[in-house]
């Protein structure tokens, strides 16, 4: 009886694998951290080869914690780190250069080149994405100027651009299948999403090869079979979607006006706006929410640089913490007369402000300030970027409003401290599931969907269940004056 479902979950600092039954209940987790390499200030690159093995690794483990024989599976959904771009050779399968992740900032120029030149106005018309270093076309472009041979090799096709989706997907079908989903080919801004297609007038822009691109399909199709020799069997993939699309599928957020938050490496806000792309006029994002059947679900996004990002500085930077974890519990015992405020601006800022330049800074400093101050300050700065984010997008969506309750997840959400603070900041309610990792919950339901175990996205689509709802505390005049100083932090590092 084919009943498994097997996500694999490629993100920024791990690589995991979650093996579900046919009701999407999680059976067993593998994981394996992942190297970061900073080879110059704002850059930040990933091993392909390294990636690749994890993988394997992680997908064996989960079976054979799972108890689970290959032949088991029903199929593979994959959910990755967005934007982070490799070129490879498809002779080979290996990796001209590492991975350039989707937090480098290396082709900051170059778009500010593009946007002096005037072309962010069509840039942002086709694709719904600000010109930023964070998308992957500045990536490949770079890729293809600045590594020996690339462009020559691109041209007369022998190689191979993706995002991790279409790497994996290439190395689990032994080089078959060179094909991405429309929610990664949507934030590559070589992709027009209202006709669904690369769009040529952009590929000109990039000076990139059409060649080295990859098939764009729904979410959830047949995205072929993996190489026998890798799991003892052939197991078909059949559900593909970045982190953010599968997380607000994992989330239930079906109906236009749901929100949800997940709070990783950064942080990631999806509203769904339903059939129609919205126009933001407050620099947030038009995307795709999924594509399914041949029809797209849009989405209004606001991306945060830096959230458990700013935890692991705590950790690994300052040595403030031993574990993430501790981070709440040091937040608890800051002094609650000082109002320190951090702008974790590490590589810049992100939604609303979409500034590559501005750094990191930490303001309202004393004698008495301490790892408990900071840390305070670590999280909250999530909590603020947060509401950002929702202010945007309360003023964008002009349909029947948003519903004014915050679906979050990932790593930081275990924090009660942090996610109380988060509701109490918002003036509305936060709720926490009972499965967190919606993630890989979202791979999982899409390879469930084309295999025919779970039903379409819905009202009857019931995977998601509430684990703890937190409710505003604070007094409404107290979060707004919080929020009014960090504002004035924020514009204190803006260079724009």
């Amino acid at each position: 009886m084919k009943d498994a479902l097997l996500a694999l979950d490629q993100g920024t600092t791990s690589t995991r694998a979650i093996l579900h039954d046919a009701a999407l209940v999680p059976r067993a987790t593998a994981q394996l951290p992942l190297s970061q390499h900073y080879p110059s200030p704002g850059w930040v690159e990933h091993e392909p080869e390294e990636i690749w093995q994890a993988t394997l690794a992680v997908l064996r483990d989960a079976l054979a914690q799972g108890g689970t024989s290959a032949r088991e599976v029903a199929g593979i959904g994959i959910t990755n780190q967005r934007e982070t771009t490799l070129l490879w050779d498809r002779a080979t399968g290996r990796a001209i250069h590492r991975a350039i992740v989707w937090q480098d900032r290396r082709t900051a120029a170059h778009c500010a080149q593009l946007a002096e030149d005037g072309a962010a106005a069509m840039i942002a018309q086709r694709t719904g994405l600000l010109c930023d270093p964070y998308f992957s076309a500045t990536k490949l472009a770079w890729l293809l100027e600045n590594v020996s041979g690339a462009r020559q090799a691109a041209e007369r096709g022998a190689l191979a651009f993706g995002t991790m989706d279409s790497f994996l997907l290439w190395r689990l079908t032994g080089g078959r299948v060179h094909a991405t989903d429309a929610t990664n080919a949507c934030r590559t801004m070589l992709y027009d999403i209202r006709r669904g297609d690369w769009d040529d007038e952009l590929l000109r822009l990039f000076r990139i090869p059409r060649a080295v691109l990859p098939e764009i399909r729904d979410c959830a199709t047949e995205f072929g079979t993996t190489d026998p020799a890798l799991l003892g069997t052939a197991v078909p993939v059949r559900g593909i979607a970045g982190d953010q699309h599968a997380a607000t599928l994992g989330q239930a957020c079906f109906a236009p006006g749901m929100v949800k938050s997940t709070y990783g490496t950064g942080c990631f806000a999806l509203l769904n706006t339903g059939d129609a792309p919205v126009a933001s006029r407050n620099r947030l994002l038009t995307t795709l929410a999924w594509q399914l059947s041949g029809t797209r679900t849009y989405a209004l996004e606001g991306a945060i640089f830096v959230a458990g990002a700013a935890v692991q500085w705590l950790r690994d930077g300052l040595k403030l913490i031993a574990d993430a974890a501790e981070s709440g519990t040091l937040a608890q015992q800051a002094d609650p007369a000082q109002r320190v405020v951090f702008v974790p601006a590490f590589v810049g800022l992100g939604a609303p402000y979409w500034d590559a330049e501005a750094r990191g800074a930490i303001f309202g400093l004393t004698r008495g300030t301490g790892p408990a101050e900071i840390a305070r300050a670590a999280l909250e700065s999530v909590a603020f970027q947060t509401r950002d984010l929702v202010e945007a997008m309360e003023a964008d969506w002009a349909a029947s409003g948003t519903q004014r309750v915050l679906r979050v997840d990932g790593g930081m959400v275990a924090s009660d401290w942090t996610m109380q603070f988060l509701a109490d900041l918002l003036g509305a309610p936060v709720d926490r599931p009972e499965v967190r990792e919606t993630t890989a919950l979202g791979a999982a339901y899409l390879a469930g969907l084309q295999a025919g175990l779970l039903p379409a996205p819905g009202p009857a689509v019931a995977h998601w269940r509430l684990e703890r709802r937190f409710t505003p505390r604070m007094a409404r005049s107290e979060a707004d004056a919080r929020y009014a100083t960090w504002k004035d932090a924020v514009r204190r590092v803006l260079t724009r």
